[in-house]
């Protein structure tokens, strides 16, 4: 179970105001339970741990089969945002670290598109596919978002011509709209399998929907595991408590950025697995909080690598920040650091010592410095990094997202502002349409 401790913020903030942030973030607790609050027509992550059926995951495996009788070693998961990053993350976090050099066999590589509008990265796609055997999940619910519908053109194209119209048909699987959208229109001309984004979730809690188990499970990994992790977080975050890891992590962080001046939160993390994880966290957190001039910025760090380059910053800059730790207890490989005759390296004090006990005390070491330079801690744990841990983590975060963001004052479901950018982009490539807008744009240019 996903575990939050505050001692490390206790030196910062007055408990009779933690107390009240507490009562707030109750308050907002009771928002998101009785599912009448702003933007109450999204919450259907609220119980995908527990009501996924086991029909969709045996789908999704039956797509996996098919290709794996193709002989599938290359699969183009195209998306962009949350259609892309809770499985980014979650294939990250549960591959080995060098699962490509050692051209593991036993499931296809997972590589994503449609996130980005880079010509070189587009083309060297290109060159892998050629190389590879490939297939395509496509994830948008409208099928027009102008990132992932130029990839999918193009990978499209590639695969029709080199597999002919029909083999494509079963190679393409489709990740949208129920009824409606240039995508799902497309499916039922070719043929595709097709699999429901559902109206009642948003792309950034959307991990548990086929948006991420497809993927995940193309992958080789266990996403029934995931879902029991997540159940688990699931039923013991719908107590209403003070002590609820929630309402504990809602309320401290609210009240460091209202009372404090806490406009920055910093997600570390002491293993590289977790890289995406942070990446995930931040949409969540930035576009659930960040609107109506509200809203803390999130940031992250891979440490310790990160403690070269950004540590003296967060040591030693502006306090505008505090920091949460992802906290991994125990690592599930082990290896212990030898001892050297000679000991030039000045390090057999280590011997007999796992890396990873080395890696803790690194991590205890930098929350102390860290509190020593008035930077607040949130420790947020896990007993380990796997599939069941990592469920946990990702219905943990969602549902403190929806409590935080109702204590912030704020709807945690939309995102208007995300529209500003797409209106300029369609102006300036003279999108139909858009004509008077290009002409207005052209102007300030």
């Amino acid at each position: 179970m996903v575990k939050v401790d505050v001692k490390g913020c206790l030196p910062f903030v007055d408990a009779a105001k933690y107390e009240n942030s507490v009562k707030k973030a109750l308050d907002a607790f009771d928002v998101l339970e009785s599912e009448k609050g702003a933007g109450n027509d999204f919450l259907g992550w609220k119980h995908l741990p527990t009501a996924t059926p086991e029909q969709l995951i045996k789908d999704c495996e039956a797509v996996r089969d098919c290709w794996a009788a193709k002989g599938v070693d290359l699969v183009i998961a195209i998306g962009i945002g949350g259609s892309y990053l809770g499985a980014k993350c979650a294939i990250e976090a549960l591959s080995h670290n060098f699962a490509k050099q050692l051209a593991r066999k036993d499931a296809p590589e997972v590589v994503f598109a449609g996130n980005n509008l880079s010509e070189e990265y587009l083309a060297e796609l290109m060159d892998l596919a050629k190389e590879r055997n490939v297939a395509c999940i496509v994830i948008s619910k409208s099928g027009t978002t102008t990132e992932p519908a130029v990839a999918f053109r193009i990978v499209k194209q590639f695969i029709e011509e080199r597999y002919g119209k029909a083999d494509a048909a079963e190679r393409i699987v489709a990740i949208t709209d129920a009824a409606r959208g240039a995508l799902k229109t497309l499916s039922t001309q070719e043929g595709y399998k097709t699999f429901v984004v559902p109206d009642d979730v948003g792309g950034r809690f959307s991990v548990l929907t086929p948006v991420g188990i497809l993927p995940i499970v193309a992958a080789g990994f266990d996403v029934r595991a995931i879902l029991k992790g997540a159940a688990e977080a699931e039923k013991a975050l719908a107590m209403k408590s003070a002590e609820n890891p929630a309402v504990v992590y809602a309320a401290m962080r609210n009240l460091l950025y209202a009372e404090y001046g806490k406009k920055v939160e910093i997600l570390v993390n002491y293993n590289p697995k977790l890289q995406y994880f942070a990446e995930w966290w931040k949409q969540l957190y930035g576009e659930s909080e960040g609107k109506d001039g509200k809203g803390i910025f999130p940031a992250s760090v891979n440490n310790t690598a990160d403690l070269h380059s950004m540590g003296q910053f967060i040591q030693e800059g502006d306090r505008v920040m505090f920091e949460t730790v992802l906290h991994v207890e125990k690592a599930l490989r082990s290896v212990v650091i030898g001892t050297d005759p000679q000991n030039l390296d000045q390090l057999n004090f280590l011997a007999g010592k796992s890396v990873e006990h080395c890696n803790h005390m690194a991590e205890l070491g930098t929350k102390l410095a860290h509190i020593d330079g008035g930077v607040p801690q949130i420790e947020v744990s896990v007993p380990c990094l796997d599939a069941f841990n990592l469920g946990g983590l990702f219905y943990f975060f969602e549902f403190a997202c929806g409590v935080s963001a109702y204590e912030l004052g704020v709807n945690p479901f939309n995102q208007p502002g995300v529209e500003a950018y797409k209106k300029n982009m369609f102006a300036l490539l003279e999108k139909p349409g858009y004509e008077e807008a290009t002409k207005a744009i052209r102007k300030r240019l």
